[in-house]
């Protein structure tokens, strides 16, 4: 699985962990920045980036999933989820994390690094990435009604 991350200042030495810990595991994983520490860096880019390439590499058949890192992870999920085929969930514990991916599908996870120790925030991570999206079918259907609105801007009433 080829994963993709990205950081701002405050997740930046939480991103080089995970980098670290997650090629060791096994897993292709993709740097969007930054790559040097700066308190005055604008998250926004780099997490649209790496949430992007989740989305060219699921289009592409490619298995992949994303990471975005801030202090709290509130403003990277938000940016995130403004590619049109993302579904950025912030996840704070290992069950958001895995209903994250059980129920919502979620192609991104957003972790705030000055929430957790690291220990906590890379089991977070690892549920996420290990945890498999149910295939329910009331969860694919509201899926699609998401989908349809991110696409037409509209939904379909029930």
């Amino acid at each position: 699985m080829r994963v993709h991350i990205a950081t701002d200042h405050a997740g930046l030495e939480l991103s080089a962990h995970l980098q670290e810990h997650l090629a060791a595991k096994g897993y292709d994983v993709v740097d969007h920045g930054p790559q040097e520490y700066d308190a005055e860096d604008d998250y926004p880019a780099f997490c649209i980036n790496a949430a992007t390439a989740v989305v060219v590499d699921q289009e592409s058949g490619i298995c992949a999933l994303g990471i975005v890192l801030g202090g709290s992870g509130n403003g990277e999920q938000i940016a995130a989820n403004k590619v049109r085929g993302v579904r950025a969930a912030l996840a704070w514990n290992l069950d958001t994390a895995r209903l994250a991916r059980q129920h919502n599908d979620a192609n991104v996870v957003a972790v705030g690094g000055r929430q957790h120790s690291l220990a906590e925030a890379t089991g977070i991570i690892d549920a996420f990435l290990e945890e498999p999206f149910s295939d329910a079918e009331r969860h694919i259907r509201r899926i699609g009604q998401i989908a349809e609105y991110e696409v037409t801007g509209s939904i379909a009433a029930n």
